[in-house]
């Protein structure tokens, strides 16, 4: 059995996205993104920008397009039917906006009310012609990640990666 912490991936991960030039980090609070978000308040190079909903982190991507900058929006799957709206306008402007979304509502999820929204997001998504990316394991993060912000850089696509509850653990609550 792994000692790794939980969260481990979250280095990881931040430096893949750095790598790639991303430095906006729009985020509402979330445990799964949790690490993610010290990781860019603490790099003298990225910026964490939160979010009082994450919608605004969808105009904040798209406008850093607009000035040659990357963003990642991050925020839990039961914030995109905030932004369902908003990426009617990446999908129209052809924005490539990339998204990190922490599952609640599969599996293992405790909470009945997170259910409508965890199996509504990747159809929400496909909808608004956002590609997806999805983690299961440690395994699939950076290969998936790795595609995820491809996609969205060199590729100009929406995309979003989606990091599971298998991935991330159930939450108790």
């Amino acid at each position: 059995m792994s000692t790794e912490p939980r969260d481990s991936w979250s280095s990881e991960l931040f430096d893949l996205l750095v790598g790639a030039g991303i430095t906006l980090f729009p985020y509402v609070p979330d445990a799964g993104n949790k690490r993610l978000i010290e990781l860019a308040a603490a790099h003298n190079e990225s910026r964490p920008v939160l979010l009082s909903s994450e919608e605004e982190g969808v105009a904040i991507c798209a406008g850093a397009d607009l000035v040659g900058q990357r963003g990642v929006l991050c925020m839990q799957s039961s914030g995109l039917g905030n932004c369902t709206n908003f990426l009617s306008f990446v999908k129209g402007g052809g924005f490539p906006i990339l998204m990190l979304v922490t599952m609640r509502g599969d599996y293992g999820e405790g909470n009945p009310w997170q259910y409508p929204m965890g199996q509504a997001v990747e159809p929400i998504l496909h909808t608004m012609g956002v590609l997806t990316y999805r983690v299961e394991t440690k395994e699939d993060l950076l290969p998936a990640a790795e595609a995820a912000i491809t996609s969205s850089g060199n590729g100009r696509q929406a995309a979003a990666l989606i990091l599971s509850q298998r991935f991330l653990g159930a939450k108790a609550f």
